[in-house]
């Protein structure tokens, strides 16, 4: 069962959830409420779809979107899937905009076509990942605009596997 417990991390509050990461629209509600009251949501990240730069098992704190610092390439954004069978909540990449829309697409792709995705359904944008109890930054950088443009050309798994970093399924 989850647990929700407010903790500090780099003088904000975030919302911590512990248990299995939940997909419900109780959830997902829940994460859009804390989120736009300006406070950070920290989850355990659950699939491979973002490999390697967050894997399975990391922590992920999102900020809400605000006007300040909006959505922009490269960035790694919390969003709502909407699928026949409901809404789940996925963490995927910013690799482009058509119209009002985000083209957003898991890392390293793998077989995936960029979905377009409105600002409505962005609930939050990754600011830390943590592994180990140890901050990772890469991803999140600067490079997230190579990572961008290298998986909406499918061009990000053939390289990470090139230098040695592959996907493990």
């Amino acid at each position: 069962m989850a647990t929700e417990r407010p903790e500090k991390l780099d003088s904000k509050f975030v919302v911590r959830v512990d248990g299995p990461t939940l997909s419900t629209p109780a959830h997902i509600e829940l994460m859009r409420l804390v989120l736009g009251r300006g406070r950070n949501w920290r989850i355990r990240a659950l699939g491979k779809s973002m490999t390697p730069f967050i894997r399975h098992g990391d922590d992920i704190t999102f900020a809400p979107v605000s006007a300040e610092r909006g959505i922009g390439l490269g960035d790694v954004v919390a969003h709502i899937r909407r699928l026949p069978t409901g809404t789940r909540l996925v963490v995927h990449r910013v690799v482009g905009r058509r119209g009002s829309s985000y083209l957003i697409r898991p890392d390293p792709g793998l077989g995936y076509n960029a979905l377009p995705v409105p600002p409505s359904d962005i609930l939050g944008r990754v600011v830390r990942v943590e592994r180990g109890g140890k901050r990772i930054k890469l991803g999140l950088g600067l490079e997230r605009y190579v990572i961008a443009v290298l998986s909406r050309a499918g061009l990000l798994l053939p390289l990470l596997r090139h230098v040695g970093i592959g996907h493990r399924r």
